[in-house]
């Protein structure tokens, strides 16, 4: 009997068979995309344990179905591994340490995906906390409103608070690359 589905979101079927063939047996199905959008649906029907997402997709990218995700409450508590062969593109999006998903590089073997579920099974039970500013505004926003607006409001408040949350990811990652190329060009001028 099936007891978990593991999804793997991954344009390369060697890829894709790799993940099935190296993962141990037990009481799972695997389920895989070979795009985003494909993806994207499998993540909206199916009740799964584990997403395996690769980071460069046709249809819709590893970066929109990330975003996905991390804006729909129940979809942020399913472990994920994110896959790719360039990191930096990863970084690019989003800044490091990768505290709420694990991070693959490919190519990799059996202990490194082993290893990887593990810690991102860990990461995903951790608790999510908002910066605090933003819970503030929140709070004094949601005192404010009247119950019948309050449902709406308050989702407006999350969509908005995830939309800050990921433009500081990208000037986080901003700054770190500008810091890099002074230090490149700092070291060509010596």
């Amino acid at each position: 009997m099936v007891t978990h589905k593991i999804l793997v979101i991954d344009d390369t079927t060697v890829v894709r068979v790799k993940v099935r063939e190296m993962l141990p047996p037990g009481n799972f199905q695997v389920l895989e995309a070979r795009d985003g959008l494909e993806g994207l649906n499998f993540i909206r029907q199916e009740k799964l344990s584990l997403i395996l997402l690769d980071f460069v997709l046709p249809k819709v990218s590893g970066w929109e179905v990330f975003q996905e995700i991390q804006s729909q409450p129940g979809l942020k508590k399913i472990p994920l591994i994110i896959m790719s062969g360039r990191k930096e593109e990863v970084r690019e999006k989003i800044s490091e340490p990768f505290e709420f998903f694990e991070f693959l590089e490919k190519p990799f073997d059996q202990k490194q995906l082993i290893d990887a579920i593990k810690s991102a099974t860990k990461k995903a039970k951790q608790p999510r906390q908002e910066p605090a500013e933003l819970l503030t505004v929140s709070a004094t926003n949601t005192r404010r409103m009247t119950t019948s607006n309050e449902a709406g409001a308050t989702a407006d408040i999350q969509i908005l608070n995830q939309k800050i949350a990921n433009m500081q990811g990208e000037i986080d990652s901003l700054n770190k690359q500008l810091v890099q190329v002074v230090t490149f060009i700092q070291q060509k001028i010596k």
